[in-house]
Formats: C-alpha cells, sequence, structure tokens
C-alpha cells in the first residue's frame, strides 16, 4: 500500500491544533522549523516523503514558501491554535509520529530551532549551494538516520508504527 503524501498546510494545521492555546508561542518561524523536522522524521521512518511541498534554505532556515507565505501577516507573533482540524486527515502512524516530534521540538524557542537548523547539513549545504534552493529529501533523511536529529523522538514513533530501528543509547 502507499504511503498518504499530504500537504504541508494539513501537517502544519495538525502541528497547530497541537499547540496549547494558553502558552502558544508558535510563530511563522517555528512553524517552518516543525515542519522541517516533522518531514525529516516522518519521511524517515515511511520512506516517502510526509507533504509534497519542498522545503527551502532560506536566511533563517528551512522554509516551506507557501506556508511562509499564508502565516506571514502573523510576523512574529504566535500563529492562532487551530481548533477545528480533522485529525482523521492524517493517519494514526503518522499522528503518533508528528506528536512525537512536536512533543520534543515545541519546547525550543523560534531562534533556537534556527540555530539547531543552521547548524545540520540538509539546511548548511542547500544555502552555501545557492540561498533559496532546495533542501534535499535525501539529506534530511540521511540526518535523521544518522541521529544528528532527534534520534529518541525517530526511535519512539517506529517502535510504535512496527519499524525495526535500534533503539538509541
Amino acid at each position: 500500500m502507499a504511503m498518504k503524501i499530504y500537504a504541508a498546510r494539513d501537517i502544519a494545521n495538525y502541528l497547530l491544533s497541537r499547540a496549547d492555546a494558553e502558552d502558544n508561542d508558535i510563530s511563522n518561524m517555528k512553524l517552518q522549523k516543525l515542519c522541517y523536522y516533522a518531514q525529516a522524521y516522518c519521511t524517515s521512518m515511511r520512506g516517502a516523503p510526509l507533504f509534497g511541498e519542498s522545503l527551502q534554505a532560506w536566511d533563517h532556515g528551512p522554509v516551506v514558501e507557501q506556508l511562509y507565505h499564508e502565516y506571514k501577516k502573523y510576523g512574529r507573533d504566535p500563529i492562532p491554535v487551530v481548533t477545528d482540524f480533522d485529525e482523521s486527515k492524517i493517519d494514526e502512524p503518522d499522528r503518533i509520529a508528528l506528536n512525537d516530534i512536536f512533543d520534543h521540538f515545541n519546547q525550543f524557542s523560534a531562534w533556537r530551532l534556527r540555530g539547531m537548523t543552521h547548524e545540520e547539513p540538509p539546511w548548511a549545504d542547500a544555502y552555501k549551494r545557492v540561498q533559496g534552493s532546495e533542501i534535499s529529501i535525501d539529506a534530511m533523511v540521511d540526518s535523521a538516520n544518522r541521529g544528528r536529529l532527534c534520534e529518541a523522538c525517530l526511535w519512539r514513533a517506529s517502535s510504535k508504527r512496527g519499524a525495526s530501528l535500534s533503539r538509541p543509547s
């Protein structure tokens, strides 16, 4: 069975639906980084991209251009929490993975996530080629598989999916 490939907007809305309305700090920049990590980890686990839109290497890190334009009206302010997202749009194994990714990476500020992505080869290599160039899915998967991202999240989500990854030490 082929893996479902979502729209980046659905992944963004799912992540925004997970935010705490009382303590939401998900700005456009933070949402972009959450989507980057979601794409990297989920693609690594699934063997197929989570969403079809590309990520580009912009000055402040990875960006899904369509999402940037949709949410730029909020500037640096938090994007409102999504309260009416139909979770059934996202298959359960992908929701489990997204929940783990969200729970881990949402603890960091937008600027901390920016710094983290700047230290990682997928963004850095694409940015060195040409600012605004596409970040390779293969590079994201390679970094996820090498444990350069959040290995514990990947293991937990994969084990729930039934994949056979080694538990991180």
